[in-house]
């Protein structure tokens, strides 16, 4: 296993949401303080903040694709269409891995819970839940990112 999907999966088991812990996997090879990249991704965790939506793993996955390829010109429809087109591929490529991209569908009945408040941590809390195995998914391709690019550690 490579060291970003390692560090993803520590990551979550130290406490960090699903999308801090894919996101923080990557600081050491994009432009930004582990702070930044921390309160960044903090609002994702949960399907966006537990309202159970997008997955925050896989939200952190499209910002790292941000990060190395975004568009930064609003002009420019061909970059903003080839962006968006890399994006539906990756979430696509998570989709057919994990069942969905929605948190509520990922966690079944239990993904039912918008309460804002974060469950405890528990042994039985990580065995019944997808969420390791979707960091994992995410940091993968996220990895599979960084080779392309052939990007180093800065």
């Amino acid at each position: 296993m490579n060291d970003c999907v390692t560090r993803a999966k520590e990551n979550f088991l130290q406490g960090y949401s699903c999308a801090q812990s894919v996101l923080l996997a990557f600081a050491p090879y994009i432009e930004m303080e582990e702070e930044t990249v921390l309160r960044l991704s903090s609002s994702f965790g949960a399907g966006m903040g537990r309202l159970r939506e997008v997955c925050g793993a896989l939200c952190s996955l499209l910002m790292l694709e941000g990060l190395l390829e975004g568009y930064t010109d609003p002009y420019d429809a061909e970059g903003k269409a080839a962006h968006y087109a890399r994006v539906q591929a990756l979430a696509g490529r998570f989709r057919q891995e994990m069942g969905s991209i929605l948190c509520r569908d990922l966690l079944g009945p239990e993904g039912a819970s918008t309460n804002p408040v974060p469950e405890a941590r528990t042994d039985a809390y990580y065995a019944r839940r997808p969420c390791l195995r979707a960091v994992e998914c995410a940091a993968r391709m996220g990895q599979e990112l960084l080779d392309q690019k052939k990007l180093q550690k800065k």
